[in-house]
């Protein structure tokens, strides 16, 4: 229940699946989250970095082991809402 507590957090997802590519300057990662305050990014980066999947670096924030491994958990459902999409439901 923690984890979902702290992947249902507003922006928690995108900031792991914007790191996908590799690390992002904290700048870089706000605009790719489109509309993230600061603070708010700040905070979710202090979450993540807490619960061991992200980590900071000197070129950036990036995801840990733990946090590959969390973006390869995400693939059953991405496959599954990409077939969901298809069938016209969003």
């Amino acid at each position: 229940m923690a984890l979902l507590d702290l992947l249902g957090r507003r922006w928690t997802l995108r900031v792991v699946w914007e790191l996908r590519d590799g690390p992002l300057p904290f700048r870089g990662l706000q605009e790719r989250c489109g509309g993230v305050s600061s603070s708010v990014l700040n905070e979710r980066l202090r979450e993540l970095r807490a619960a061991g999947v992200v980590l900071s670096a000197q070129d950036g924030y990036g995801l840990t082991r733990e946090g590959r491994e969390l973006l390869d958990a995400f693939a059953p459902l991405d496959a599954w809402a990409e077939r969901w999409r298809r069938r016209g439901a969003g």
